[in-house]
């Protein structure tokens, strides 16, 4: 039901853009976000967006530096990273909100996709 694509190899510096395509029917009226997991790290918050965009909450190490956004027309949260940093490396995770509103915990979704790997070069 959640299908992320855009990952890639880019340069310390570099940006990238994270897309999530999402079955309307459970998408259109539920809060989104993105995640992420490193090598023998716990999955994380990046950051989240509420049913209509509103509302938007991000981790403090991706503030400034991230967008999430989405299109309810076409099913799809984004996800726009800007200054990556090696530490950005991790494996990508869009997921949906059991809710409206978004929240930072993993247990605030209910579903998740399959994951887009981003790798930042130094």
């Amino acid at each position: 039901q959640l299908q992320a694509s855009g990952g890639g190899l880019v340069q310390s510096g570099g940006s990238l853009r994270l897309s999530c395509v999402a079955s309307r029917r459970t998408s259109s009226n539920n809060a989104m976000g993105w995640f992420r997991q490193a090598p023998g790290q716990d999955r994380e918050f990046v950051a989240s967006i509420s049913w209509n965009g509103a509302s938007t909450l991000y981790d403090d190490s991706v503030k400034g530096r991230f967008t999430i956004s989405r299109d309810n027309t076409k099913g799809t949260v984004y996800l726009q990273m800007s200054s990556l940093k090696v530490e950005d490396a991790a494996v990508y995770f869009c997921a949906t909100a059991r809710s409206s509103y978004s929240g930072r915990r993993r247990s605030d979704y209910l579903y998740w996709g399959q994951g887009t790997l981003v790798t930042v070069s130094s």
